[in-house]
């Protein structure tokens, strides 16, 4: 890429990123969106070759589409571009998943896969460890109650890109879908003993505060997750899998990169 290429490149960049652009940390975040049909903006790498080389180990469907849509812009300009740049030296820009969509998927009246909803959460790894977990089981959606912003730059990171493959949106607590709740709390029945509808939402509080007042007056049930004795709580992500796992998850098929 000549001189005149990289400037029109980050001039395009800096552009789509003052107008409210998802950004895509890494090269599996950019090949989730990608396959779950995101509107990426633009792409960028300081090593191309070295992207197409794990488009071609990782995600031969995307090959030719990485090929055409990334661009390659000197190391230093892209270190200019992202606040810390991801191992694989791969960065993008996307459209947000549509709000309305989201909300009318997550209002399905036959859903056929719970709702994931995060009561309240502070940490966005975990936040995004949830979105990538609920979209490889295939539920309906990731719904976040509190002040966070689920679609955050760290939470889009640590979620892989899989934010596309799922409906990820931040609801007021009396706003959340119709259906039954099932609250996790350490009072509840054990979950080994109760049958998960698929149209249940799985609700999770913080692991220092739990579900909230407005959560806990809503569930239908609490359900307890089985834990030693003077063990004080699971990791969020951990305790989403173990929920979703009773549930049944997706019928198994080929893993993919």
């Amino acid at each position: 890429m000549s001189d005149d290429e990289a400037a029109v490149a980050v001039r395009q960049w800096r552009e789509e990123a003052a107008d409210q652009a998802v950004l895509l940390d890494g090269f599996h975040a950019l090949k989730h969106a990608l396959r779950f049909g995101a509107r990426v903006r633009i792409a960028v790498t300081s090593d191309k070759a070295a992207a197409l080389a794990l488009a071609a180990e990782l995600a031969e469907d995307l090959t030719e589409v990485i090929e055409e849509r990334v661009l390659e812009v000197p190391a230093e300009t892209l270190r200019e571009l992202v606040p810390r740049v991801h191992p694989t030296r791969v960065a993008a820009l996307a459209d947000r998943r549509g709000r309305q969509r989201n909300l009318a998927e997550l209002a399905g009246p036959a859903r056929p896969a719970p709702v994931v909803v995060l009561d309240n959460p502070r940490n966005l790894g975990n936040v995004g460890a949830v979105v990538r977990l609920s979209a490889g089981f295939g539920a309906t959606g990731v719904v976040t109650t509190g002040d966070i912003d689920p679609w955050h730059p760290n939470a889009v990171r640590s979620g892989a890109g899989l934010h596309y493959a799922t409906a990820v949106e931040r609801l007021a607590s009396d706003d959340l879908p119709a259906g039954p709740l099932y609250a996790l709390d350490p009072e509840g029945e054990d979950i080994r003993s109760l049958v998960i509808p698929d149209d249940a939402l799985l609700a999770f509080g913080s692991e220092r505060h739990g579900i909230s007042p407005e959560v806990r007056k809503r569930a239908t049930r609490l359900v307890a997750l089985p834990m030693r004795p003077r063990v004080s709580s699971y990791n969020l992500a951990t305790s989403v899998a173990m929920a979703l796992f009773h549930w049944g998850g997706p019928a198994q098929g080929p893993a993919s990169g």
